[in-house]
């Protein structure tokens, strides 16, 4: 009797252990639903919540995001002067980088994979960073590149040197600017898809732009062409300015969007130097030039869910002097299919 008496409060025992057991897991999957649920309303209530002019720019009714993208880029550089009573001339560009990405996008939140099948191939050495951000108000775009895939030509007097790891080149860009009819007028709309613009509109730009270039002839090319020209370029120039842009809606149901925008940058100050054989040549700081900042883009909707396009953005300085001319060009070509659900 005594022990039928205590195998009945053993079982009773763990019965109510494996039901506070049970009620407590209940809890804790509770507990977490509850949060993911804050969370999924918060990130809803900030998504949906916009400055703009709802006649004019709307959110996609979609919160999430997945837009496969090809993104191609390059950089040129072209300088010519006279130092020492020698005449030399630098048209020179940089291999094309080509990555292929994929983001996944939740009420703006992002992630991106990217990946460079050159490089994983071992054709590409070259290394860049960008970043870029298309806001409400404010937006800015940076590219770092280092690169030793230099081509094109050097004439130094009547002779020509260039070949392969002959030259090794910094750039360094940054342009931001202003969007003063931020209520109607959307560069999201244009380069993220992120918001959608139902009616046309423009606005006016301000912005600022800095450009950093440094060209040098490596120890290699003189190891293997003792006569070639120890060449070492450098162009700082900071820019001051405003502009235009416009988003053009059409069609039926705003299938298309185009977006077109210039800010061209007044060059206030500038740090442009050519040095040749340990010569050396200095333009004027303060003589005025122009940065051009350009922005292109086409969007078309097959419906509220699927959406493709592709844009162009282009850095170009114009600088102009008796002692040294240096001009530098960069630009970002993308082509990219979204869906939305």
């Amino acid at each position: 009797m005594r022990r039928i008496v205590i195998m009945i409060a053993a079982i009773v025992m763990v019965c109510t252990a494996s039901a506070q057991s049970d009620s407590l897991a209940s809890d804790t999957v509770s507990h977490k639903l509850s949060l993911t649920k804050k969370l999924d309303e918060k990130l809803s209530l900030r998504y949906y919540k916009s400055s703009y002019d709802s006649n004019y720019v709307v959110r996609p009714r979609e919160k999430w995001l997945f837009k496969p993208t090809v993104n191609q880029t390059g950089t040129s550089i072209h300088a010519k002067g006279t130092v020492n009573n020698v005449w030399s001339k630098y048209d020179l560009h940089t291999k094309y980088q080509t990555t292929i990405s994929m983001e996944v996008d939740y009420c703006d939140i992002a992630l991106a994979l990217s990946l460079n099948p050159a490089k994983m191939s071992g054709n590409y050495d070259d290394y860049e960073f960008t970043f870029e951000y298309h806001g409400n108000q404010f937006s800015f775009d940076l590219d770092y590149q280092r690169a030793t895939s230099l081509t094109g030509d050097i004439n130094f007097g009547n002779i020509d040197y260039l070949d392969e790891d002959a030259l090794n080149m910094k750039v360094f860009n940054l342009t931001a600017y202003y969007t003063f009819n931020h209520k109607r007028f959307s560069f999201p709309a244009a380069f993220y898809q992120n918001y959608i613009q139902l009616r046309s509109a423009g606005s006016w730009l301000a912005g600022v732009n800095f450009q950093s270039g440094s060209i040098r002839t490596t120890s290699e090319l003189k190891a293997r062409s003792p006569l070639a020209p120890e060449v070492h370029i450098r162009a700082a120039h900071f820019g001051i300015g405003g502009g235009y842009g416009y988003n053009w809606v059409l069609g039926e149901e705003s299938r298309w969007l185009l977006h077109l925008s210039m800010v061209p940058t007044f060059v206030v100050y500038n740090y442009n130097m050519l040095k040749v054989n340990g010569e050396r040549k200095d333009a004027k700081p303060m003589r005025l030039n122009v940065i051009f900042n350009e922005r292109a883009a086409v969007v078309y909707h097959f419906s509220p869910r699927y959406f493709a396009g592709a844009s162009l953005m282009m850095s170009n300085s114009i600088f102009d002097d008796d002692a040294v001319i240096v001009n530098q060009n960069k630009w970002l070509a993308r082509a990219f299919f979204g869906l939305r659900l």
